[in-house]
């Protein structure tokens, strides 16, 4: 039994959906049948059920790369090899609005977490094949999503220096948020899948405004489906490889 979350390898699926927020993760357990609370220990929530015949756990990983990592490895140690970070993030990008999906393509590193298992020189960019499905399971859904790169750091009140943000902006980050830096290098060094998908909330000049909240909470459903339509994709190429 792990560490932290403290689960089975029986509970826990090759395919898991790891958002930082409890709340979230249980959004995303509302989509299974026969789902059940599988462990809330040391501030990790999992969840795992079925979704048209598929096994499928999510936790919780709270904010920042080290209680991410401590997630992924645990996970990992259970046999979860696919990971679909669902997030909330901000945006430096003007045409992004409040609710906008955003899938990722890549992050720039501004984290620590992830320094400790690789250099600053290696890129932290999600599986191909799984950024693809989202960008394919988002079109068959109907649903808008921005595709672009991102900025994850974890230190959300630290001091910034000035023109920073301006040249990520110039630069075409899309996105800011706080794990994918962490998922993206710990799955290139243990050999896991991962992806990235975000709800924005808030504007390249509001943080979190108060007006954009309910069309943040539709964006955060959006990308949950997105999400899950994706891995399911996934399981079912897995399935058909694994039966050939």
């Amino acid at each position: 039994m792990a560490f932290h979350i403290r689960c089975h390898p029986d509970d826990i699926s090759r395919y898991a959906f790891v958002p930082g927020s409890h709340a979230r993760a249980k959004k995303i357990a509302d989509h299974f049948t026969n789902c059940r609370l599988v462990s809330d220990s040391r501030g990790y929530m999992v969840y795992s059920g079925y979704v048209d015949g598929i096994f499928l756990t999510v936790s919780s990983t709270g904010m920042g790369g080290p209680t991410t990592a401590i997630c992924l490895e645990e996970l990992g140690h259970m046999g979860t090899d696919t990971f679909i970070r669902v997030g909330s993030c901000g945006t430096m990008q003007d045409y992004v609005d409040c609710g906008d999906v955003i899938i990722s393509t890549g992050t720039f590193r501004a984290g620590g977490t992830g320094n400790n298992y690789l250099p600053l020189e290696f890129p932290a960019v999600p599986n191909y094949f799984l950024t693809k499905e989202l960008t394919n399971a988002a079109k068959r859904l109907g649903i808008k999503a921005h595709v672009g790169l991102g900025s994850a750091g974890d230190a959300f009140y630290a001091p910034r220096e000035e023109g920073a943000r301006d040249i990520l902006k110039q630069a075409g980050v899309v996105s800011g948020e706080m794990e994918s830096d962490t998922l993206y290098v710990i799955a290139a060094v243990r050999g896991f899948r991962a992806g990235g998908i975000y709800a924005s909330d808030g504007t390249s000049t509001e943080i979190k405004p108060a007006w954009g909240h309910e069309a943040y909470l539709q964006g955060e459903e959006n990308a949950i489906r997105i999400a899950i339509e994706a891995m399911k994709v996934i399981a079912q190429k897995d399935n058909a490889d694994s039966a050939s």
